[in-house]
């Protein structure tokens, strides 16, 4: 596939995509049919391979990704000047389990990684000792904290790290409980072998009120500090992690079966090959890592409008179903709150990569979660309880959304892009290039090349690769690039009033 110009990725679109850049006049063959481009067409942006009237659909992954807004001619460049989206209002829908394509994957061998086994039965893939601020008022003095504490590290402590966020003061209802559920999270989290949660005192977060969205936890892993009721808080938050680290240090590597490993799917800064190469690859590690008996998270709810019946008709019961409908018509009725569109696809790296509408980004986007049975959905800041393929609400924002993975209990984060990132969140942060030019050119950003795919390797092959590269990185026999970065600064989702 080395020379293959253009791709058609479903026998019954009338888009193909060019794959390395298409000149005025130069002809290609599509299905036995010739076509000669009109004029230059971008690598990853979509080709007419049909004539199409004004006002027909513009299919691409077998499914519209909007219409045309005039006649078009085999060969015309097809973008944002000529598609326009066919998103709108709010919709009905209806159950139909009968119409959905499920995954059947049979697993040859059994797969295992050297993890952390917690008190509760999970797993995690790194063991930290971390520093949670209730309010932003003392993240200075939880880095401070953060940076006395080094002399207790350990072998067995894989880092001692103070993470900052702006909020939990002058919030109210349900903007405060979204912070108080996404800070209590990350202190449930596998990856931390120790937690201190660390409060000012006169915040609208109190340690009272956040030990109660906190539940359940084992005293000698979690401790609190309230700086106001001590004189010198850095002593006393240093004597802490003195203590977190003693019993942080109990814990070592053991083989783990891939069962208990939980993964989050994001993309961001997608192009035209997203959903063809990097976002079906990671849809292939879902659907083994479900198969297995773990857990795949999808988030980015605004990238899944436009493909939002490919995963409710593939839910396990009705209740599942409503609870997608619910997830999807929310965020709808929270983008008409602000008087937003609907059918915004705000990105101008995406439009620029060949993604033309949200359709077009959502059809790509959704096939990251592979073809399993949606077991549960969670809200924004829910954590993860059922095994399996879960759907979680939080926003496209790449920040928020890997954030909010972390919060739900995700081992590490599978980040597919065909532009590059250098973020990081909580948790290792595994990118994933559509493309092998991105994946040359940003090889301090970027983990692994889905570019394969194009380049004659089929997806049994990469497949499998990519899997045993991420139990390497589960095991900590390799590090994800986004860990020699920083990632300290949370991204909590806000909306609300800020008094």
């Amino acid at each position: 596939m080395a020379d293959l110009k253009v791709f058609r990725i479903h026998p019954t679109d009338n888009v193909a995509v060019s794959v390395s850049g298409l000149k005025k006049g130069e002809t290609v063959t599509v299905d036995g049919q010739e076509i000669t481009p009109q004029g230059d067409i971008p690598a990853g942006h979509k080709m007419a391979i049909k004539a199409i009237k004004k006002g027909e659909d513009v299919v691409k992954y077998g499914f519209p990704i909007g219409t045309a807004k005039e006649d078009v001619a085999p060969g015309t460049w097809m973008h944002t000047h000529n598609v326009k989206s066919k998103l709108g209002d709010l919709l009905d829908y209806k159950y139909e389990p009968d119409k959905a394509h499920h995954s059947d994957v049979k697993l040859t061998k059994d797969y295992t990684f050297d993890g952390y086994l917690r008190a509760d039965g999970r797993v995690g893939i790194r063991n930290e000792v971390w520093i949670v601020p209730t309010v932003g008022c003392v993240n200075a003095i939880a880095r401070t904290i953060e940076s006395q504490s080094q002399q207790f590290r350990t072998e067995h402590i894989d880092g001692i790290y103070a993470y900052s966020h702006p909020h939990g003061c002058s919030q109210l209802d349900g903007d405060q409980e979204r912070t108080q559920k996404i800070l209590s999270g990350l202190v449930h989290s596998p990856n931390a072998g120790a937690v201190l949660v660390l409060s000012l005192g006169c915040e609208n977060n109190q340690v009272a009120l956040m030990k109660q969205v906190i539940g359940d936890y084992d005293p000698e892993r979690v401790k609190f500090l309230v700086c106001q009721d001590v004189e010198d808080e850095i002593a006393a938050g240093v004597d802490i992690m003195r203590e977190l680290c003693v019993y942080a240090d109990q814990f070592t590597r053991t083989p783990q079966p891939l069962a208990k490993l939980t993964i989050g799917l994001k993309c961001g800064g997608s192009d035209g090959f997203s959903g063809i190469t990097a976002n079906p690859l990671v849809g292939s590690i879902a659907n083994k890592v479900t198969a297995a008996g773990g857990t795949a998270i999808l988030t980015e709810v605004p990238e899944m409008f436009g493909a939002e019946t490919l995963l409710m008709n593939r839910c396990k019961d009705k209740a599942t179903f409503e609870k997608t409908v619910k997830l999807i018509n929310g965020f709808k009725e929270y983008f008409m709150r602000y008087g937003e569109k609907i059918n915004e696809n705000p990105s101008p790296g995406n439009k620029e990569g060949g993604i033309t509408t949200l359709e077009d980004k959502s059809l790509g986007c959704v096939q990251k979660g592979g073809t399993a049975t949606v077991m549960d959905v969670l809200s924004y800041g829910d954590r993860a309880q059922e095994q399996g393929l879960l759907l979680l609400q939080a926003p496209g924002n790449d920040l928020v959304a890997a954030n909010a993975l972390a919060a739900a209990g995700c081992d590490m984060v599978l980040f597919t892009t065909g532009r590059g990132t250098p973020f990081a969140c909580p948790v290792p942060t595994v990118k994933i290039a559509s493309n092998s030019r991105l994946a040359a050119y940003k090889k301090n950003w970027i983990d692994f090349n889905a570019g394969q795919l194009l380049e004659g390797r089929t997806m049994d092959e990469v497949s499998e690769d990519f899997l045993q590269f991420l139990l390497d990185v589960a095991s900590g026999r390799k590090q994800a690039r986004s860990e020699a970065l920083d990632k300290h600064e949370l991204a909590i989702f806000k909306d609300g009033v800020t008094l």
